[in-house]
């Protein structure tokens, strides 16, 4: 090799992997991205926290709901039961004064 390449080789070296290692990113350029990410996750878990928390007592009050509905099906049953026997007992009642 002639002595002017030789000088030139290293040269060549340095400015083909300062270009490959251009594109790197620095410690301190990811740290500032992954943070950003970050609080962005922390917000959005918050709100999920939130989120979940409201729709659990809906849940909840929504069970309790149900419960209390079928308590007033239960009494309503029950109370039909009595207003057809009482209404039984009317009917009896106007057919024994038309026979007499």
């Amino acid at each position: 090799m002639s002595p002017s390449l030789t000088k030139l080789a290293p040269l060549a070296v340095v400015l083909v992997g300062s270009m490959a290692l251009g594109g790197c990113a620095t410690k301190g350029f990811v740290r500032e991205q992954v943070a950003t990410v970050n609080q962005r996750v922390d917000a959005l878990d918050s709100k999920l926290q939130t989120t979940d928390g409201t729709a659990r007592q809906a849940l909840a009050e929504a069970q309790s709901a149900s419960g209390q509905a079928q308590q007033n099906s239960q009494r309503l049953d029950q109370l039909n039961g009595r207003v057809d026997s009482v209404e039984q007992r009317m009917v009896e009642a106007q057919r024994k004064r038309a026979r007499n």
